[in-house]
């Protein structure tokens, strides 16, 4: 039976991927197989001995440990592109928001409650104040087309804008997804130069954190509208809010508040809600829930942020020895020479790297000999080895 213990309240349609007898699942358990969580914290938590996997339900997974994780063979999955058009539409609103002071308009209306009869006068008489613009025939800028990005450009375009895309690693299936009409940027700071809109959807790293800063401000065209839907750390706070004074940017719309940005005219903090739909939740639990399953149960391994695709068919009545180990030379000589050593005979095997590790699928016909994972395990760089039967 694999253990499943969750760290956050999760969909009922994800874990309904486990409701079968080889499977428990509860918050709280001990020696899960498998973590699946949310937005929990991992960061000094023990991870448990027994765990081979964890699975977070939506797209970052900057609360769990990532390096402990791949130095004990833990795999993490995530689910990119499950929360993808929540958290486009919330751009997308985002972006008329900026354009149209539709939320100062409305507490302004709201202010005129006690007017009686005379509100529909007030309202006539005041509403130029709210005056703004539209975004068909302005130009969006969308840095980062990976699944977001890509359903941002292509609506804009529905809506229409001129759209203008950055992405220096953009993968062939993120190229399907997005419309021929998005021209392609041939660097950062030409698309910084032309857009009226931008809109980020880039990860955090050390690279780019505080990335957007003076010197990318400087480039902009005068009363820029920024749309931070990605991590707040990627904009610089205090050269952020100097070129809102100077009206370099005239309004940044974040879903990552922090108390300086609040309450500062020409900021619109909205509380972290792009994935928080009803759908979003349930499709990155079910995405979530699937991969950790199919790992479980086969090995294979898709959407690892520390460990590589690796997919193997699975074949009836066959045993699947799993290796997860240090990306270094003669380790699959050793580990292939032991079980020729032992009698054992590879009907498969697939290998494949990532960085510093490795992951290995071995299909053998027989059981292994007792003591055999426990050589394997041996091995120098060897983090982690498992038997199933398929």
């Amino acid at each position: 039976m694999y253990k499943i213990q969750t760290l956050n309240k999760i969909s009922s349609k994800g874990l309904d991927i486990f409701s079968h007898e080889n499977y428990e699942v509860a918050s709280e358990l001990n020696a899960p197989d498998a973590i699946i969580l949310r937005s929990f914290k991992m960061h000094g938590m023990e991870l448990p001995k027994s765990l081979k996997a964890i699975g977070r339900a939506g797209a970052g997974t900057n609360n769990i440990p990532i390096d402990e994780c791949s130095k004990r063979g833990i795999v993490v999955f995530n689910t990119p592109g499950a929360n993808a058009n929540a958290v486009k539409e919330l751009v997308l609103a985002g972006m008329l928001l900026a354009s149209r002071d539709i939320i100062g308009g409305i507490r302004w209306a709201e202010g005129l409650q006690e007017k009686s009869d005379e509100v529909p006068a007030l309202i006539e008489k005041g509403k130029s104040q709210f005056d703004g613009c539209e975004l068909a025939g302005k130009t969006l800028g969308v840095v980062g087309l990976g699944a977001i990005g890509a359903l941002v450009a292509n609506d804009a375009l529905a809506l229409g804008m001129k759209v203008i895309g950055y992405d220096p690693y953009l993968s062939v299936d993120a190229a399907w997804e997005l419309s021929s009409q998005v021209q392609k940027a041939v660097g950062l700071e030409t698309l910084l130069s032309s857009v009226d809109y931008l809109t980020i959807h880039v990860p955090l790293l050390d690279s780019t954190k505080g990335m957007y800063n003076a010197e990318k401000f400087a480039i902009m065209k005068q009363g820029v509208k920024i749309m931070n839907f990605s991590r707040g750390e990627l904009v610089n706070n205090t050269d952020l809010l100097s070129s809102l004074n100077s009206g370099k940017i005239s309004t940044y719309v974040t879903d990552f508040p922090t108390a300086e940005l609040l309450g500062i005219d020409g900021i619109i903090a909205i509380p972290h809600l792009g994935a928080s739909t009803k759908e979003s939740e349930e499709n990155c639990a079910v995405m979530a829930s699937k991969q950790l399953k199919d790992f479980l149960e086969t090995g294979n391994i898709i959407n690892s942020v520390n460990f590589p695709n690796c997919l193997l068919p699975a074949r009836p009545n066959l045993k699947r020895l799993l290796i997860a180990n240090e990306n270094i030379p003669n380790m699959i000589s050793e580990i292939t020479s032991l079980l020729a050593k032992n009698g054992i005979n590879i009907y498969d095997m697939l290998n494949k790297s990532r960085g510093d590790v490795a992951y290995t699928i071995i299909d053998i016909e027989d059981d292994l000999q007792e003591g055999i994972i426990e050589k394997i395990s041996s091995i120098e760089g060897v983090q982690m080895v498992r038997m199933i039967s398929l």
